[in-house]
C-alpha cells in the first residue's frame, strides 16, 4: 500500500511508471526477436555483448526458466497474446528437454539440440523451474504446469530437506545422491547451503502457494523467513550472509549488495502472501534494515556496486546489470513502507544510472554491467546467468506498485 499522500511527490513515481512500462516492452521486444531458437527449439543459449548468436552454445536450465516466468508474467501483467505464445514455448521446452523423467527434478544443461550435457540437480534450478510454472499456469490455466510445480517442489523436499537443521541443501546427483561439487557457479563457495538458493527457493514457494495454498507448503514457507530471521540476515550489519555449513554455521565473508536489497522485498512478500500477521511485521521491519544495509553499496552517480569482501577489505566496484534492477524494487518498496522521500530520490537515481549506463539502445537489452571507468562489461546479453528476469521484473514490479 502506497503511503505517499503529497501530489508533488507523485510527479516523478508518474514518470518513472512510464519509462519503466516503456523499457520492460524493448527488453520483451529483444527477447522475443533475437532469442527465439527457430531451428533446434527453444531459446539460443549464447548471444555475445555485441549481439553475436552462437546456435551451438549448450541451454541452461536456469536461462529457460526464467524466460518462462518472464513472459508469463508479462502475459499476465499486459494481456499480450505474443508473450503468451512465448510462455508457451518456454514451458514446453522446459517439459520436453530439462524435465528428469525419471527421476524427477531437472538437468542443469542440455546441449544446443536439446539432449542432456549436465544431469546434476542443482536446487536452485528446479526451485526457479517452480516459480516459473507457477506462474505460468496463472497465465494458462494450464494443469499440467501446476503439478509439474507441485512435483519439482516435492522432489526438492524428499531430496534436498535438511531434517537436522532445516532448509536445503545444494545439490546432488542425478539420482539424487550425495555431490562433492556443490557450487552454482565457479565463483561460488563449495559448501552445503547458500543464501541464494534459499532466497530463490523462497520465492519459488511463495508464488507457488498463490496457486495451490497448501498447509504444508505455508510452513515450509514460515521456515524459511524463520531461517533467515535467524541464521541469514546478521543480526547487527543486517547483510545477507551467504555460504553455510549444514548446521548454519557461517563460512563466508562476503556482502552482496544486490542481493541485500532483492531480499528485503521478497522477504516481506512472502510474508504478505501466507498472510502471517507477525511475520509480516517483522520483515517490513527487516526491509528497511536490509535497504539501509545495501546503500552502503551505492556509489554518488546511482550504481550499486558488485559485493565487498569483509575479511580483505576488497570492493568489487562492477556493477552489474542485476543488482540495479533489484535496487529499483527494494527502493520503491522502502519508499512505500516508510513514505520517506529518501527512498524515492534513491530509486530515480538508481533509474537514471540505468538509462546513463546500462541500457544498450542500439541493440537492445541492458549490458551485463560496467566497471569503474563507466563502460560496458565484455560480456554477454544472453547467457546461462544472463537473462531477462531480473530487469523485466523489476520494471513489472515498480509498475505494478505505482498504478
Amino acid at each position: 500500500m502506497n503511503l505517499i499522500s503529497d501530489e508533488k511527490q507523485h510527479l516523478p513515481a508518474d514518470m518513472l511508471k512510464q519509462e519503466l512500462l516503456q523499457e520492460l516492452k524493448r527488453i520483451l521486444d529483444y527477447w522475443a526477436t533475437e532469442t527465439v531458437d527457430e531451428i533446434n527449439g527453444g531459446f539460443i543459449g549464447r548471444i555475445s555483448g555485441h549481439n553475436v548468436k552462437d546456435p551451438y552454445a549448450v541451454k541452461g536450465s536456469v536461462l529457460n526458466a526464467r524466460i518462462l516466468w518472464t513472459f508469463s508474467a508479462a502475459a499476465n501483467l499486459l494481456k499480450t497474446d505474443q508473450y503468451y505464445t512465448l510462455a508457451t514455448r518456454a514451458w514446453d521446452y522446459l517439459r520436453s528437454h530439462f524435465a528428469d523423467k525419471e527421476h524427477g527434478g531437472l538437468y542443469w544443461t542440455v546441449d544446443y539440440t536439446g539432449k542432456v550435457v549436465d544431469s546434476k540437480k542443482q536446487v536452485y534450478a528446479i526451485a526457479f523451474s517452480v516459480y516459473a510454472c507457477s506462474e505460468y499456469f496463472k497465465a494458462s490455466g494450464n494443469e499440467e504446469a501446476k503439478q509439474t510445480a507441485i512435483g519439482w517442489y516435492r522432489d526438492i523436499r524428499r531430496h534436498a530437506y535438511d531434517n537436522v537443521y532445516g532448509g536445503y541443501i545444494e545439490a546432488c546427483t542425478a539420482n539424487w545422491q550425495p555431490l562433492s561439487d556443490l557450487r552454482l557457479s565457479l565463483k561460488d563457495a563449495n559448501e552445503r547451503k547458500s543464501m541464494n538458493t534459499h532466497l530463490h527457493v523462497l520465492e519459488a514457494w511463495t508464488t507457488l502457494y498463490e496457486i495451490w495454498p497448501d498447509e504444508q507448503l505455508k510452513a515450509d514457507i514460515q521456515e524459511l523467513l524463520l531461517l533467515f530471521d535467524k541464521h541469514i540476515i546478521h543480526p547487527s550489519t543486517h547483510h545477507l550472509q551467504l555460504f553455510f555449513a549444514d548446521d548454519w554455521t557461517v563460512k563466508s565473508t562476503l556482502i552482496s549488495y544486490g542481493h541485500d536489497i532483492e531480499a528485503a522485498w521478497l522477504l516481506q512478500e512472502a510474508a504478505v502472501v501466507i498472510g502471517d500477521e507477525q511475520a509480516i511485521s517483522r520483515f517490513s521491519a527487516q526491509a528497511i534494515n536490509l535497504v539501509r544495509a545495501a546503500l552502503k553499496g551505492m556509489d554518488k552517480d546511482g550504481g550499486l556496486w558488485y559485493e565487498y569482501n569483509t575479511a580483505e577489505e576488497h570492493l568489487i566496484t562492477e556493477k552489474h546489470w542485476w543488482p540495479q534492477a533489484e535496487a529499483l524494487v527494494g527502493l520503491i518498496n522502502a519508499w512505500e513502507l516508510s513514505g520517506d522521500q529518501y527512498y524515492l530520490d534513491k530509486a530515480m537515481a538508481s533509474w537514471q544510472f540505468i538509462q546513463q549506463f546500462l541500457l544498450d539502445k542500439k541493440d537492445g537489452e541492458w549490458y551485463w554491467g560496467v566497471g569503474m571507468d563507466g563502460l560496458p562489461m565484455d560480456e554477454v546479453k544472453v547467457g546461462l546467468w544472463k537473462c531477462p528476469y531480473h530487469n523485466a521484473r523489476a520494471c513489472m514490479e515498480v509498475v505494478k506498485r505505482l498504478k
